[in-house]
């Protein structure tokens, strides 16, 4: 069941970024050959920010909830999923792989101190 959820909340990022990009909730700006975009919450609150490369994910992404903590941290390599992805719900850490895409291995810990988890 964990396992499900998690791929539900992959699923439902993944849709939130695409989805989002065209709001007039977005700042873009340039960072040498990338495009740094950052999408905020109708109230101002960071929702997502990320690089696109060649209009498509690359890099880092990390997602955040109205209140400020990190939901997501995502890897993209040319609009690929790829890297471990970490994921926070209710205090459990989930962490997912990917390669070129594609869920090869998925990890998922209880209640976790937030000190602990990687930033």
């Amino acid at each position: 069941m964990k396992t499900f959820s998690t791929l539900v909340m992959v699923f439902l990022m993944s849709f939130t970024l695409f989805a989002q990009s065209e709001s007039n909730h977005v700042k873009k700006e340039k960072v040498g050959d990338l495009e740094k975009v950052t999408i905020f919450y109708d109230s101002g609150e960071i929702q997502q920010i990320g690089y696109f490369k060649s209009k498509k994910p690359h890099g880092e992404w990390k997602f955040f909830d109205k209140e400020g903590n990190k939901l997501v941290k995502a890897t993209y390599e040319k609009g690929n999923k790829v890297g471990k992805w970490f994921f926070w719900n209710d205090g459990v850490l989930s962490e997912v792989d990917y390669k070129k895409n594609k869920i090869v291995k998925v990890n998922t810990w209880g209640k976790v101190n937030s000190q602990l988890v990687i930033n």
